[in-house]
């Protein structure tokens, strides 16, 4: 522990706490500050002026990100009129209410995303108390309630990232991974930082993003510069 103790000090002492950072020069930082073994995940936090407890002002949308994830997805396809499609596209798990049942009666949450066709949604709702705290419940916002289930396995498997703002209105992403090139991490913040731009509210007055920051895993939270 001792050890990692000193790795975490000097890393820590690279960023100065008070100070914002233009995003190239952040993006460099956060890759030079980890000290992981593995491929550390590039996470990204907005502080936003909403109030989430209104309707109109809860921010929820999903992106593919240009660089990918640098994580790969495992997808459950819950259909009875696309189960064929779901396969021929390279879904993880297909099925109907076998797998519903799975969920309840075996606590089976082996995969990172559900998919859903309309006429599942019934079912699934009798179970939102299970999904919805860990984030699994499908949702049309985010494309996963849907007909073309080939295009939103495909996004899933290519990139494709949930926003949801939390009761203190904030939103995290993934930015990528510490092994991306600086140039594929920034590609990814911006299509992000374009998205949550495009999400503010209409009842929202003044400053909306408050503050940004990126960190590794375990890696010192970094101040980002927000150009206007």
């Amino acid at each position: 522990m001792a050890k990692l103790s000193k790795k975490l000090t000097a890393v820590h002492s690279k960023v100065e706490r008070m100070k914002f950072y233009p995003i190239k020069e952040a993006i460099k930082l956060v890759k030079e500050t980890s000290i992981t073994k593995f491929d550390a995940t590039v996470e990204i936090a907005f502080n936003l002026n909403v109030d989430p407890r209104h309707a109109d002002q809860q921010i929820r949308g999903a992106l593919v990100l240009p660089g990918g994830t640098g994580k790969i997805q495992k997808v459950l396809v819950l259909t009875k009129t696309k189960a064929k499609e779901a396969q021929d596209t390279g879904a993880d798990f297909v099925g109907a209410e076998e797998l519903i049942q799975k969920i309840v009666k075996e606590n089976w949450f082996e995969y990172d995303v559900i998919v859903a066709t309309p006429e599942m949604m019934a079912e699934l709702g009798k179970i939102g108390k299970i999904l919805g705290p860990k984030g699994l419940m499908p949702n049309p916002k985010t494309g996963t309630v849907t007909v073309d289930v080939k295009k939103a396995v495909e996004e899933i498997k290519s990139g494709k990232v949930e926003y949801r703002t939390d009761k203190e209105g904030n939103v995290h992403s993934i930015l990528g991974k510490v092994s991306f090139t600086e140039e594929k991490l920034l590609k990814n913040y911006e299509v992000i930082m374009d998205a949550i731009r495009k999400a503010k509210p209409a009842a929202v007055k003044g400053t909306y993003i408050k503050n940004i920051s990126i960190a590794s895993t375990m890696g010192p939270g970094i101040k980002i510069l927000i150009e206007h």
